[in-house]
């Protein structure tokens, strides 16, 4: 409960947001594309217009419509158009294959799907059958959304990389829906009851699930973000959007935080280094959410060039833990507060984060968010509550986090205990309240009977001056049940060999925790945010040691 001397938490629907924020920054910049610009009011107007050619081609209260986009306004305005009709947002990661994109159009009961009409994108939504239930799919135009000239010079250069797009039944160009100028429908949301977004994730069984979070849920996470950072100036910051919208992390703590501080949006659809930093010294944000990779690589690159990067005075990173190097050389560089935050998909996302007005705790991801509870329960016996400084697995309350699993009573209901979502994450709590984690549960290493910490192994080799980046992963042993392996790569101009980085770490680690294998790379795979793939590893080791069986 809010003490006496706090106002209940700002809940809403996520249509209210928006229209709040076009009432109060009208003439404000909302987007930017390249160079092409709507303001707050251009914003509304377009998010009514799609609203209602929407509701023309049949979408009611519930219906799931799909957004297989990358970074662009088309995102931001089919996300609140979608919702003011009445339906639902089914987000859809515009690199995965076909088949990956008809299963979730299956099992999500997606009819129609908003796309991009560039050939990395648009053959793999058409290729989903209509007998899937997919009626009708959205097209849109990359060159309406880019500025004049650069609009004319994509034409003219890059015309191959746009994709042929039949003229059917179909088919709908996204003009079309903006073609009826005629009042929307208005729609009455309940914001507590009524889902805003089917949010898909492996979560800890690596089988995609939908999780179902509501208006409430996601509004209230966005009020929880703004508690934390009360300094921040309405109408006024400008935030560099890198993280992909189609991902909750950009979607709640990127697009719709922002939209609720009148924030403008610098939109970027994928992620060239250079383009990055020219972007940062030329649009001079205020805000950037990030990945740590993403902020170790930026840091690097500009300690070696002339980029101003002095614009930044906040940026929040979430995904993976944060090194304390990445940490201090971001901030040295840029002069801003870099923050390390925690949260799940099943969460809206965000759960914890670091105040940007108090001294860091390295290792910590800072105090729960308001009206989150974090309990610790025993791995042994997950009815039991540990007290402070005894590990666990995280669990947790509070309005931010989902209503379950769409069509999944089973994993529905092994995701809780007792009413508190399980985040599959071990971890602690400090006396202050403060959130340390330690490890995913899946990902802990048994050698021996003794429990060895993935993450322990990771930070231990990113203590090396050599090593960029590190992850630590399980690998079957006939003995022992499970010993480690790490895969790094190494600092741009440094050198190190496995036999040394070993003889490092054994003055860091435990004989036990030591790793049987360290392999150096050249890249390590990543996820669609730019986290360490540990699953794909995992993956290509499985498969080495099956053909070796064989």
């Amino acid at each position: 409960m809010p003490s006496a001397a706090q106002k209940p938490l700002a809940i809403s629907s996520l249509p209210a947001l928006l229209d709040e924020a076009v009432v109060r920054f009208g003439h404000q910049n909302a987007l930017d594309f390249f160079g092409r610009k709507l303001t707050y009011a251009e914003l509304g107007r377009l998010v009514d217009r799609t609203a209602r050619g929407f509701q023309k081609i049949g979408v009611i209260h519930g219906t799931r419509v799909g957004l297989c986009l990358p970074n662009s306004p088309y995102f931001v305005i089919a996300y609140y158009a979608v919702l003011k009709a009445g339906g639902i947002v089914v987000t859809f990661n515009p690199l995965n294959v076909a088949r990956e994109i008809a299963r979730q159009v299956e099992d999500s009961g997606t009819t129609i799907m908003v796309t991009l009409d560039v050939e990395k994108i648009y053959p793999k939504v058409a290729a989903v059958p209509q007998a899937s239930g997919l009626e009708k799919i959205i097209v849109c135009s990359l060159r309406a959304a880019l500025p004049p000239l650069k609009g004319l010079l994509f034409g003219l250069f890059k015309a191959k990389e746009l994709a042929r797009i039949p003229r059917d039944a179909r088919h709908i160009r996204f003009e079309r829906l903006l073609a009826d100028r005629s009042p929307i429908t208005p729609v009455a949301i309940n914001p507590v009851i009524d889902l805003a977004v089917l949010q898909y994730t492996g979560g800890t069984t690596g089988v995609p699930k939908g999780a179902m979070l509501s208006h409430a849920n996601l509004t209230a996470n966005v009020a929880q973000i703004k508690d934390r950072v009360p300094n921040l100036q309405p109408g006024r910051e400008r935030a560099l959007m890198l993280l992909p919208l189609f991902h909750i992390f950009g979607m709640t703590a990127g697009m719709n935080f922002c939209i609720s501080l009148g924030a403008e949006i610098v939109l970027l659809p994928s992620f060239d280094l250079v383009q990055v930093l020219k972007f940062i010294a030329s649009k001079k944000p205020t805000l950037f959410p990030g990945v740590p990779s993403l902020f170790a690589t930026l840091s690097h690159k500009a300690a070696h060039s002339n980029f101003d990067l002095s614009s930044i005075r906040y940026c929040i990173s979430g995904g993976a833990p944060l090194p304390l190097d990445t940490r201090q050389q971001f901030e040295s560089l840029t002069g801003c507060k870099l923050v390390e935050g925690y949260g799940l998909t099943e969460a809206s996302p965000v759960v914890a984060a670091n105040p940007l007005d108090r001294e860091y705790k390295n290792e910590s991801v800072g105090p729960p968010l308001r009206d989150t509870i974090v309990e610790i329960r025993s791995l042994d016996e997950p009815a039991k509550i540990l007290p402070a400084g005894e590990r666990g697995e995280v669990c947790l309350r509070g309005p931010q986090i989902m209503a379950g699993y769409w069509r999944n009573l089973e994993e529905t209901k092994a995701a809780f205990i007792g009413g508190a979502l399980r985040t599959g994450d071990v971890g602690y709590l400090d006396k202050d309240g403060d959130l340390f984690l330690v490890d995913r549960i899946k990902d802990i290493i048994i050698c021996n009977g003794f429990k060895i910490y993935p993450r322990l192994i990771e930070e231990a080799l990113l203590q090396h001056p050599a090593v960029a980046e590190a992850v630590a992963i399980a690998l079957p042993d006939a003995v022992r049940g499970q010993v480690p392996k790490a895969f790094v790569t190494l600092m741009p101009n440094t050198e190190a060999t496995p036999g040394e980085l070993l003889r490092f770490l054994s003055e860091h680690l435990s004989r036990i925790a030591l790793p049987r294998v360290i392999e150096i790379r050249a890249s390590l795979p990543k996820t669609n945010i730019g986290k360490i793939s540990r699953k794909d590893l995992v993956l290509e080791e499985a498969e080495k040691s099956g053909a070796a069986a064989s």
